[in-house]
């Protein structure tokens, strides 16, 4: 059985930083791009980042370009999302999720997605 799961979430304040861990299990993590998406209340689950299987590449959405950076373990199992300089509109429910490398459909899109955690909260107080 495959899983993905979510980890670092917390209450923080505007400004701080928080790195979120997404451990898998039950699959070849190296054959997987990995992503990270959001949501908040009464939104709809927004793309935030991704990264190739190999962790060559890398693409943020422009709300967090510049303040969070994706990376990954494949040793671990493991994909990461730091945060920083975290805002108030940056809560929300993150979201790891796994691709097979081979699918072709774009990246920012839940579709393209084989499997995903069950989310860890993050809240940013002004």
């Amino acid at each position: 059985q495959v899983q993905l799961v979510e980890s670092g979430g917390g209450l923080v304040q505007a400004g701080d930083s928080l790195r979120l861990s997404c451990a898998g299990s039950g699959l070849t993590f190296s054959n997987y791009r990995m992503g990270w998406f959001r949501q908040a209340p009464g939104k709809e689950r927004e793309f935030v980042s991704r990264i190739s299987s190999s962790g060559i590449t890398t693409y943020y959405a422009d709300s967090v370009k510049g303040r969070f950076t994706i990376s990954r373990d494949n040793a671990k199992n493991t994909v990461y999302l730091q945060m920083n300089s975290l805002k108030p509109e940056d809560t929300a429910v993150y979201y790891c999720a796994a691709a097979y490398k081979l699918k072709s459909s774009d990246d920012r899109i839940i579709g393209t997605y084989d499997y995903w955690g069950q989310g860890t909260q993050v809240t940013v107080s002004p």
